[in-house]
């Protein structure tokens, strides 16, 4: 997929601004944003045609506060093969690191398109003095549940969210 024909490659020329990175995992793509353009973007990837992005099938968020700092989130891991113990499988390297300008969180969406049958992350790095992202319930109704959880998990506030309390936590 060239960069013309990515989503990614749209959304940067539309919004150059905004964009702050974008990667691609198994033909699945990964925006990173700012959190101040998070309802334009995500508004046009719902609205425009060749999106389409019309359901949110998840919104969480990634809290990298020992990231690379314990073994068990060493930025390397070994994946074993999938061959019989006998076979004495090789490991297959895999690597992932960090997006961002070193933000404490990651406010993570996963898009889907009906229409184009295909998924689309989008990341927003949030710092910790200053946690608060813009609420997308008026988008995706299904974000209201997803928020709240966040909000009571992690401690992200969502601006505009219309009934913000908590739901697992006392």
């Amino acid at each position: 997929m060239s960069e013309e024909t990515s989503l990614s490659g749209l959304v940067k020329a539309q919004f150059p601004q905004w964009v702050l990175g974008a990667h691609q995992y198994c033909g699945d793509e990964t925006l990173l944003i700012k959190r101040e353009g998070l309802l334009e973007v995500c508004r046009f990837l719902r609205d425009d045609p060749r999106t389409a992005f019309n359901f949110l099938m998840d919104l969480t968020c990634v809290d990298y506060l020992t990231f690379g700092k314990r073994l068990e989130s060493m930025p390397t891991t070994t994946t074993p093969s999938p061959l019989p113990y006998f076979m004495k499988p090789k490991p297959v390297a895999e690597t992932w690191q960090r997006s961002g300008d070193g933000a404490r969180f990651e406010v993570v969406y996963h898009l889907y398109s009906h229409t184009h049958t295909r998924r689309l992350r989008v990341k927003v790095p949030v710092g910790v003095a200053d946690a608060v992202v813009d609420s997308v319930t008026g988008l995706w109704k299904a974000a209201d549940w997803f928020e709240r959880e966040v909000w009571d998990m992690f401690g992200i506030r969502f601006a505009g969210h219309p009934n913000l309390k908590r739901i697992l936590m006392y």
